[in-house]
């Protein structure tokens, strides 16, 4: 018995053969998420997600007009959409604010609030010794909702992740062992500003680097920061797969938390989702399940 579970142990976690692995097994229980390749991981639909984001981003987008005018000067059908839908955002917001002096730049979590209806945050964990944790604090979150993000860098199972992943607890293994890694500090941190630069072209930034600092240009980015559940917290979220189709709008990538490791490949981008299993009111804290299985 013992061999089999060693042998079973050894299949989940093959791609990440790393020390730290083996100084941190019982310790740390971040990024301890153990799914079999047949299982599935969709809670809603990939459309929910694509429509979710878009939406948001879109919003984020028109909130920080007019800082785009150097790649709306590329897009000029782009350009003309987003001119039509800033109008009708503009008529809104004079009808409630009675401001008839220009368009009111609201931060990203008002943005947030006011596209979806809630809006989240890092604080302080209500677990002992937890650290820090991910929190509603505006508005309600509706089951099956998309409600963040689980940021960093994307890393394919055989490509090289050592030295991040000593003393990491914030690498993330995806079902098909690509890794995605949420630290945003020390070399995790270089390595996804390195990738994120190396990809930008010319005024089109095809990730978000904002996630690194304190100051987030997508709300949604937060996820690595959710803690686990626990006997008194039950899990009130689960992680989602995402794959980026092609389609995606280019002048919406700088929103995007997530960045590839190598660029001479040809494949979607990874995104991890975490998605409500319940509704969550103003106030509650955000908690997974690390084991989560949706078969």
């Amino acid at each position: 018995a013992m061999l089999r579970e060693l042998r079973r142990r050894w299949r989940s976690y093959k791609y990440r053969f790393v020390p730290w692995l083996a100084l941190n097994l019982r310790r740390q229980r971040r990024t301890l998420r153990y799914v079999p390749e047949s299982s599935q991981d969709k809670i809603i639909a990939d459309e929910d997600v694509f429509e979710t984001l878009l939406k948001t981003f879109k919003a984020l987008f028109i909130n920080d007009f007019s800082r785009q005018a150097n790649i709306l000067a590329l897009l000029p059908e782009v350009k003309c959409q987003y001119l039509e839908l800033l109008t009708v955002e503009q008529k809104r917001s004079q009808l409630n604010s009675c401001n008839h002096q220009g368009q009111h730049v609201f931060s990203p979590e008002e943005v947030l609030f006011n596209t979806l209806g809630f809006a989240v945050s890092r604080d302080r964990s209500s677990l002992v010794s937890a650290g820090t944790g991910v929190f509603v604090t505006k508005g309600f979150v509706p089951k099956g909702m998309v409600v963040s993000m689980y940021p960093g860098t994307v890393y394919r199972k055989h490509e090289p992740i050592f030295f991040q992943s000593l003393g990491n607890p914030f690498i993330f293994r995806c079902i098909d062992g690509v890794l995605i890694d949420g630290n945003d500090k020390g070399l995790s941190r270089s390595v996804y500003r390195s990738c994120s630069r190396r990809d930008q072209l010319g005024p089109f930034l095809m990730s978000d680097e904002s996630w690194l600092t304190a100051t987030l240009q997508n709300p949604l980015a937060v996820g690595q920061y959710v803690n686990n559940c626990s006997h008194e917290k039950a899990a009130n979220v689960c992680y989602q797969e995402f794959d980026v189709p092609g389609h995606f709008p280019v002048e919406l990538k700088q929103y995007l938390p997530n960045i590839v490791y190598s660029h001479d490949i040809e494949s979607h981008l990874r995104c991890v989702v975490l998605v409500t299993l319940r509704d969550i009111k103003q106030g509650e804290e955000l908690f997974s399940n690390y084991y989560t299985v949706v078969s």
